[in-house]
């Protein structure tokens, strides 16, 4: 009977953990940071901006030039050169951006593996690269780099929706499906450990779950902790975004309505 709680627990805990550590990793770049959620798609190419919805153009940006709804806007000096400082702002942040949702999906990978290959095996371990093979897929459906030109989807999708409920169950089926192997995983583990008695031995098994699991834990901190600096970089950038664009609105009447997020840039301090 204890046995059989142990498995149970221990396949809990796995399924909690890693159901909730990707999906985290991903939303971490928002909630951490500005909490910032985009109001248009963004395509970036080295020398055009164009902000969008649902496959309508309503801002585009080009050297010296802005066009609203398709139609270009008669810009003075001044309102040329700060159309063209916000242009440039955006282009800086969007590749970085993109790089930092991958690198974050690719950590989350790699917490995933790490936590339950090692208990449910090497097939389950294949199972789970493709898993998430197919999260990197529905990932670039919305947001990935072709060269130089970089494109942000949320009008029809989110990097919320990459990790909905499906991806959950594929998770929690994977562990129920594999808890065969993992009992006799965890059998082995106890019967090999240390000690004269049974009491002992899950004594023994219970400190070396506990040591892995802080390995882990260490193992991941540390590129996490690579990945908060990036984006508290990028909070502090947005920030100077957010008043550049207020000035935009302002000076330039045709920009009156854009607002390209809405945010909280206080969330990060509190």
């Amino acid at each position: 009977m204890k046995t059989k709680t142990l498995v149970t627990g221990v396949a809990l805990a796995t399924l909690i953990g890693v159901t909730a550590v990707v999906p985290a990793m991903a939303h971490g770049i928002n909630k951490d940071s500005c909490d910032v959620n985009l109001n248009y798609d963004i395509s970036l190419e080295p020398k055009k901006l164009v902000l969008s919805q649902k496959g309508d153009e309503f801002y585009r940006f080009e050297p010296g030039k802005l066009y609203v709804e398709g139609k270009e806007v008669v810009l003075t000096a001044e309102q040329r050169a700060l159309v063209d400082s916000y242009a440039d702002s955006v282009s800086r942040q969007v590749p970085e951006f993109v790089s930092l949702v991958g690198d974050a999906v690719g950590l989350a990978s790699q917490a995933v593996n790490t936590a339950l290959t090692p208990l449910l095996g090497e097939d389950t371990g294949s199972r789970v690269a493709e898993l998430m093979d197919n999260v990197n897929e529905r990932l670039g459906e919305v947001m990935h780099k072709n060269g130089d030109s970089y494109y942000i989807g949320v009008t029809d999708g989110s990097i919320d929706e990459v990790f909905d409920k499906e991806f959950e169950q594929e998770i929690e089926n994977l562990v129920q499906e594999s808890v065969g192997t993992l009992m006799v995983r965890l059998g082995t583990e106890i019967l090999s450990a240390e000690g004269d008695s049974f009491e002992a031995k899950m004594e023994a098994f219970g400190k070396k779950m506990e040591a892995m699991g802080e390995q882990i834990e260490r193992e991941m901190e540390a590129q996490a902790s690579t990945l908060e600096e990036r984006a508290n970089k990028m909070c502090d950038e947005f920030e100077t975004l957010v008043a550049l664009e207020s000035e935009l609105r302002t000076k330039v009447p045709a920009l009156s309505k854009l607002e390209l997020a809405d945010s909280k840039p206080e969330a990060l301090r509190e």
